[in-house]
């Protein structure tokens, strides 16, 4: 009986050990997500600010960014474009 509850709490004490394993690598892997997202999101601001510069029409941004057009006014604005 005293080695069942022995291996018992050793398997229990192991699936803890690899639940916080787990949850320190997904804690990474969600940082590492998040960074990603804030520099792909600066470098679309740039791509529109650009795009903007160059002619392109708002609609046409609004529809390949699928951005509202007052998301699109806010970023050229940002980025020292008059939104028209």
């Amino acid at each position: 009986m005293a080695d069942d509850l022995a291996v018992a709490v050793r398997a229990y004490e192991q699936a803890r050990a690899a639940m916080t394993g787990a949850r320190a690598e997904a804690d990474r892997i969600v940082v590492e997500a998040k960074d990603e997202i804030t520099t792909t999101r600066s470098r679309l601001a740039k791509a529109i600010v650009e795009a903007a510069r160059n002619g392109t029409r708002q609609v046409d941004i609004v529809r390949a960014t699928g951005y509202t057009r007052e998301r699109i006014r806010q970023i050229l604005r940002a980025g020292g474009v008059e939104a028209s």
